[in-house]
């Protein structure tokens, strides 16, 4: 059993609250370092190999989404958005390009945990139980946490995979947004339920590339993943 402390990196250009949120991580016995800007946040993560990242947007010199690109190009660690930007564009776009919550400021550092937690828990997965899950030619490992499609490797967000996670294991079962949002976020949403839709529509972009849908609408009820009728 892995008994190491969660590695934190928290990028924020206001020291207060980059050292608020790294000193309550402290105090939960994780390790926590901060980054005031956008390049000394990568330098930063290529040393120090986070866990997961709380991120700002507007950064000093490059902003939160080139940040979280650039992270993307080396691996799959867990972004956690931490912005003054509230628009529905922002969190659109923060979620659909791959970071896996948006928290808006000012905000909560016993909610920001929590979060946290909860995204790190969609990231390692449960250490029982694991198995391959298959509908069609559609395979998930729970072992390696790899997804392919037709042999054709899938990379997902660890909240990606959760949600495709949770699908596979109840085909060809109709899930609604409030079964799905308990299940892969483990809190209150605070009624924005369209969270589901825009990672919904993600996981359709990186299965599909042309193949036979698999995630299906069911229109006032929620998502089902199976093959067409037919």
């Amino acid at each position: 059993m892995d008994t190491r402390p969660v590695r934190l990196l928290v990028v924020d250009d206001e020291p207060h609250i980059a050292d608020l949120v790294a000193t309550v991580a402290r105090y939960e016995g994780w390790q926590a370092v901060t980054a005031g800007s956008g390049e000394g946040a990568l330098r930063t993560a290529t040393e120090f190999k986070p866990d997961i990242v709380v991120l700002d947007l507007m950064l000093p010199d490059i902003d939160g989404f080139a940040v979280l690109d650039r992270l993307r190009e080396v691996g799959q660690v867990p972004v956690v958005f931490l912005t003054a930007r509230d628009g529905t564009a922002d969190r659109v776009a923060g979620l659909t390009r791959g970071g896996d919550d948006y928290l808006v400021k000012p905000f909560s550092v016993e909610e920001l945990m929590a979060r946290l937690r909860a995204v790190l828990r969609r990231s390692t997965g449960p250490t029982w139980q694991r198995s391959v899950l298959q509908v069609s030619d559609l395979v998930l490992d729970e072992d390696t946490r790899e997804v392919r499609r037709a042999g054709r490797l899938v990379p997902l967000t660890p909240t990606e995979y959760e949600l495709l996670r949770y699908l596979m294991r109840r085909s060809p079962a109709v899930l609604t947004k409030p079964q799905i949002l308990d299940h892969v976020w483990e809190y209150d949403f605070g009624g924005r339920s369209n969270v589901v839709e825009l990672v919904i529509s993600h996981l359709r972009r990186k299965l599909d590339d042309g193949a036979e849908p698999l995630i299906h609408t069911v229109r006032g009820v929620g998502y089902a993943l199976r093959r067409a009728a037919g």
